[in-house]
């Protein structure tokens, strides 16, 4: 007899409202992660009440404003689209919840578990490619710390990082085949920035990661599955393998760094300035670290972004839209989520 399942997808979530007032408590919840922002706590609540919060909910307000819909926040709609889909696809218990803001993991676990009160094995997805301490390691830490006050007594599994998955990397490619335009020339892999403690924090061996230019390609595989620079050139390369687009045709950056400390390279914004100069005057620009369309993808990139690159030079600047609720991404996820 099978046990009695759920399922919970969790993104990283955004404000209630593009006020200043809601989006100055998300960034306070969401910068105040010891993963986040991972400093001690009284240093950590300096740099950001004493600092961040002073200027940057204005700033980021008018940013969200300038995505929100008639809905609510992008990112929000989009995750309760895809969680609704794979329901009606007929996965049971399927439930969404944010990192920071709402609904919270754990007003959704209690839910759930009020719903479902014989659930023996909760399947944990983190809505992430690629592995992070700031994302998907704090988003599993945040479920655990709820299922125990809860007293959850079934089981938790937690899905891994899919960044590599055929199946997954078919359906982007497939996705971003569909989405190039006519006439392009030069496909931008633009991934969430890190700061580089991030990547020697999560390193086994303390030995690998940013202590040389070619890291990745010598990585063993206990640092492989917890490097977050690693899985991103691994997605970029195979995606465009799949394209059949050769080493000339793409290249990777990273975007939406924050502070002063050492970030990886190169910078989003500082490539979109220099493609026109090196000859590339069409662009089209994918952004896989994410699965739904949020401030990172729609403002940074398909507004500033496009931007930056048309007043530098550029003719024509096309942004490939996430895979949100794509068709043969709820198949593979309702597909992958089922196995035992």
């Amino acid at each position: 007899m099978k046990a009695k399942r759920g399922y919970l997808l969790v993104n990283l979530g955004s404000p209630d409202s593009p006020s200043v007032s809601d989006v100055r408590r998300y960034l306070d919840e969401f910068l105040m992660d010891p993963y986040v922002i991972d400093k001690p706590y009284l240093l950590r609540a300096f740099l950001v009440r004493g600092l961040i919060l002073r200027r940057r909910p204005a700033q980021s307000s008018e940013a969200y404003q300038s995505i929100w819909t008639e809905e609510g926040s992008p990112l929000v709609v989009h995750s309760k689209a895809l969680v609704q889909a794979l329901s009606d696809k007929g996965l049971e218990n399927a439930v969404l919840a944010m990192r920071y803001g709402s609904p919270s993991i754990g007003s959704v676990c209690e839910r759930l578990l009020q719903d479902v009160p014989d659930l023996e094995e909760l399947v944990l997805l983190p809505l992430y490619p690629q592995y992070a301490m700031s994302t998907t390691r704090t988003c599993i830490e945040s479920v655990r710390r709820t299922l125990r006050k809860l007293s959850y007594k079934g089981s938790l599994i937690i899905k891994d990082p899919f960044y590599a998955h055929p199946d997954y990397l078919q359906v982007l490619s497939d996705d971003i085949a569909k989405q190039l335009p006519d006439q392009w020339e030069h496909l931008l892999f633009s991934f969430h920035g890190l700061p580089e403690r991030h990547l020697r924090k999560t390193d086994p061996t303390a030995k690998v990661c940013m202590k040389s230019e070619d890291c990745c390609d010598t990585a063993c595989e206990s640092v492989q599955n917890v490097c977050y620079r690693y899985q991103c050139l691994q997605t970029m390369h195979q995606v465009a393998k799949l394209l059949g687009i050769s080493s000339d045709q793409y290249s990777v950056s990273f975007q939406s760094r924050l502070g002063r400390d050492p970030w990886i390279e190169p910078f989003t914004d500082d490539v979109l300035t220099q493609f026109p100069d090196r000859g590339i005057r069409h662009l089209a620009v994918v952004c896989p670290a994410f699965v739904s369309d949020c401030l990172e993808t729609l403002e940074e990139i398909e507004m500033e972004g496009a931007q930056t690159f048309l007043s530098s030079g550029g003719e024509s600047f096309k942004y490939i839209k996430c895979l949100n609720e794509n068709t043969d991404w709820v198949n593979f996820l309702f597909e992958w989520l089922r196995e035992r």
